[in-house]
């Protein structure tokens, strides 16, 4: 299983961002995915899933409103929209395939 996230950077408050992850090593639309983060100094959060066809997503009350999660199949992609963000939501983001498998992670720093 590989996970390589990309998209992160500085943004400033209320900017955008979207991030990508490219899966490979598995059937990737087999699988729920999701994205988790770990904000500087906390412990890891899981903010979005998604199953394995797409229809049906779920978000935590922090991103809920504010991120979209959303796959391509026939790329072996996630995605997270990211839009409003703010400080607080400045972490290292991890595609993850279950409560274990992660990528390497992608920083997102949200600063004025």
């Amino acid at each position: 299983v590989h996970l390589v996230e990309s998209g992160g950077g500085t943004v400033q408050p209320g900017g955008s961002l979207r991030l990508s992850c490219a899966a490979s090593g598995f059937n990737f639309g087999a699988y729920t995915m999701s994205w988790v983060r770990r904000p500087p100094g906390k412990g890891l959060e899981a903010i979005a899933h998604i199953n394995n066809g797409g229809e049906s997503t779920q978000y935590s009350d922090s991103v809920k409103g504010r991120f979209t999660i959303s796959r391509d199949n026939a790329k072996n992609t996630l995605y997270l929209q990211m839009n409003n963000l703010k400080p607080e939501d400045t972490a290292v983001y991890h595609c993850a395939k279950g409560p274990t498998t992660r990528g390497q992670g992608t920083q997102v720093t949200v600063s004025s």
